[in-house]
């Protein structure tokens, strides 16, 4: 059925690829993948998204427009609570807790060069608030909790937060990113108290380039973890990289070379606007240029499974040990997918990393509010989430806070 929409989009997806050739593939499989879950009840010409049934059944299978999952399979494993769930049906089980603003490093894509204002310490959340809180939601049906920063490990009782989040009954998944710079004395004993997945963030394998980039020294560091990760058994080291045209996109295949030998994952990130990062459309690498890139050196990629929740397209180069990946946050979108929530080090809860809405926990906490009291505020925010984030011209527009207050 071609309704006005399909008229609409297909006019808007040629004068887009007009000017941005690398959205063209994405319109196409994107539409028809959005078009045959759903129907729009909107009125014709509407900019409103379709109306989606509310009952249990309907809400649970429009989780994503990405996998057919049968009611069965997300009945089973999937227990959420309808605290978890938006108004589009997407059940969010993957929460990312910054447990500081502090980084010992000043990445140009996260930090302004005058640096930021850091929340004075009695107004960033306790440990006890942490744990609380991280309670409520694995007990809603959260089953992946990621430590974020700032840099998590400059957290003087990191340790023991890994141990009371890992002892949350369902909780299935505790990770970390982090920068590398302070973790491999660190590790073992994060790894004795539970956590289980480590992303390790570096952006170049040029030293010199390292301490531009970051402002600060300690690249060597940054290996050493990676190595330590993986000699400790870490299952697919992430390795996230930033890729930011002019200064870091020529290494490409060098960051591809690491995964000949090493179970690594590269993911390269398209850059993304943030406050005070000087983002730029000429600093953007979409996805479809590294991809062709990496193409040309190593060959046809294999395309691997992604889980539709995942943010990450996965791909592997035949015989290498490692895997590639792409998170195309400005190209192609993800939001159909998203299964992602945030609580920032001070107690703030944003249910999109890219919108500027935020509503405050720690202040209800302190006032005294119960834990019935929570679900029904972090339930409200979940069913305010807009369906996607808006394009990249207008977040570059969109006022939002720094990379390092809201957590990596």
């Amino acid at each position: 059925m071609r309704g006005w929409w399909f008229r609409d989009l297909s006019h808007h997806r040629r004068s887009w690829s007009s000017k941005y050739h690398l959205f063209g593939d994405y319109i196409d499989a994107y539409t028809f993948r959005f078009v045959r879950k759903f129907s729009f009840s909107a009125s014709p010409r509407s900019t409103q998204m379709p109306h989606f049934a509310r009952d249990e059944t309907q809400t649970r299978m429009c989780s994503t427009s990405c996998a057919n999952l049968s009611v069965e399979t997300l009945q089973n494993d999937c227990p959420v609570s309808d605290m978890l769930i938006d108004s589009f049906g997407r059940m969010h089980t993957y929460l990312r807790i910054s447990l500081t603003e502090r980084c010992n490093l000043r990445c140009q894509y996260c930090m302004p060069a005058e640096g930021v204002e850091l929340t004075p310490k009695p107004e960033l959340l306790t440990t006890d608030e942490i744990v609380r809180l991280a309670n409520i939601f694995v007990s809603s049906g959260v089953a992946k909790i990621r430590l974020t920063g700032g840099e998590p490990t400059v957290r003087k009782d990191i340790e023991d937060v890994c141990l009371q989040l890992s002892s949350l009954k369902g909780l299935k998944s505790l990770a970390m990113t982090t920068n590398g710079i302070a973790l491999a004395k660190k590790l073992p004993k994060l790894k004795e108290n539970g956590l289980n997945s480590i992303n390790i963030s570096l952006d170049t394998l040029v030293p010199a380039k390292f301490e531009f980039m970051t402002r600060r020294k300690g690249h060597e560091k940054v290996l050493e973890s990676i190595d330590a990760s993986i000699g400790l058994g870490y299952n697919s080291v992430k390795v996230n990289c930033v890729v930011m045209r002019g200064i870091n996109d020529d290494e490409l295949c060098d960051f591809v070379e690491m995964t000949r030998y090493k179970p690594v994952d590269i993911r390269f990130i398209e850059f993304m606007p943030f406050d005070g990062n000087v983002w730029n459309i000429k600093k953007l690498v979409p996805y479809a240029e590294m991809l062709d890139r990496v193409e040309k050196r190593f060959g046809k990629l294999k395309k691997l499974h992604d889980h539709h929740t995942d943010t990450a397209k996965s791909f592997k180069v035949d015989h290498f040990c490692g895997t590639v990946s792409f998170i195309t946050s400005m190209t192609e979108h993800f939001c159909a997918g998203c299964n992602r929530l945030r609580i920032l080090a001070d107690g703030n809860f944003k249910v999109c990393l890219f919108g500027p809405s935020e509503v405050s926990l720690r202040d209800p906490i302190r006032s005294g509010i119960n834990d019935d009291g929570l679900k029904e505020i972090i339930g409200a925010a979940v069913k305010r989430k807009k369906f996607a984030h808006a394009d990249m011209f207008q977040l570059a527009k969109t006022a939002n806070r720094p990379m390092i207050h809201i957590g990596g």
